[in-house]
């Protein structure tokens, strides 16, 4: 139903239609939802088959169907998907933004070998832009902050540091630079700051997703070979190594700021139990071809059994992961709604 003014939106909020009154979104292709769509990247896909299992078809998300942050705003009770900064607008802001952006990384550089991307950086500062509207909208700083503070505030990001930086020597030093166990911490204390920004402009309810088994993708191994194993133990290893550092810096941030709360979800143990249990019968393939890139040939019919495949393309979850994954981090947000 369209609301008519965001006194309406205020209204409908607190009589508890929803869990929380807003959310809002930062991260990389796991959540992008059509932020990338106009920009010059090759990490885009605005086309068919993407979309195939969403109602309105190919957006600019990276799976078949919703994500799980997509699925996660339906366990909290929104309506619609919270739409992506590029066309949010109007009073219908104040359900929230999503600024994810396909190849983003926390560090500012990681990904943008492959074109554009809005860094976490860029989509902090967005989110500035939208605390204003906000202001305007409701009519007040002081309304506004007390809005604000009770909403969500998810982090998906951090695998791009990984596969579109740290594992890519030939364009990026970090790898001759550090150890996995020092690019871990280094990582932290850079997100622990742009986490901090945020907590300053108002967000006490903070949800920070782990990196999921990035060597277990499609592209990993075939890539990089697994030696005999499932997946490239390496780069798992790396991941759960930042995943470590960021249980350890939200059990800190819990401690130091006692006026919000913060909650880590984990990704890696959704993905890992499907891979490492055959009886399932869900195969660790693409389910659509896939380009040089590693993302899905335009026009090309993908699998039919689509539940059936733990990766969409060369990189990304299908459609039934991400609701295995939100089903879980939905009942872990308990301890922070």
């Amino acid at each position: 139903m369209a609301m008519s003014s965001p006194t309406v939106y205020w209204n409908t909020f607190v009589d508890g239609e929803t869990e929380v009154p807003c959310y809002f979104i930062f991260g990389d292709s796991l959540a992008d939802n059509g932020s990338n769509n106009k920009l010059e990247t090759t990490a885009k896909v605005d086309y068919p088959p993407y979309g195939i299992d969403f109602p309105y078809g190919p957006t600019g998300r990276f799976t078949n169907g919703r994500t799980a942050a997509d699925i996660l705003g339906q366990f909290l009770g929104f309506d619609d998907f919270i739409p992506p900064f590029p066309s949010a607008s109007g009073s219908y802001i104040v359900n929230g933004v999503n600024y994810a952006s396909g190849s983003a990384g926390i560090r500012n550089e990681s990904g943008k070998f492959m074109g554009d991307n809005i860094d976490l950086t860029t989509q902090l500062q967005r989110h500035q832009v939208i605390i204003s509207r906000i202001i305007d909208l409701l009519g007040s700083e002081e309304i506004a902050e007390d809005y604000l503070n009770k909403c969500l505030y998810l982090f998906v990001i951090g695998s791009n540091d990984y596969i579109n930086n740290y594992f890519l020597p030939q364009i990026y030093n970090t790898s001759k630079e550090y150890t996995p166990f020092q690019y871990a911490q280094v990582l932290i204390e850079e997100y622990k700051e742009k986490i901090m920004s945020l907590y300053n402009s108002g967000a006490k309810k903070v949800a920070l997703t782990g990196i999921g088994p990035i060597g277990c993708t499609p592209n990993a191994t075939a890539f990089y070979g697994t030696n005999g194993s499932l997946c490239v133990d390496y780069m798992n290893y790396a991941a759960n190594m930042f995943n470590d550092n960021l249980k350890s810096l939200v059990n800190q941030l819990n401690e130091d700021l006692t006026d919000a709360k913060f909650v880590y979800l984990n990704t890696y143990g959704v993905v890992s139990e499907y891979i490492s249990t055959p009886g399932l019968g869900i195969k660790i393939t693409s389910c659509c071809e896939v380009n040089e890139h590693g993302l899905c040939i335009p026009e090309e019919d993908p699998c039919t059994l689509r539940n059936l495949y733990l990766f969409w393309d060369a990189f990304h979850p299908s459609q039934i992961v991400n609701q295995a994954g939100a089903a879980l981090s939905y009942l872990t947000l308990q301890k922070i709604l």
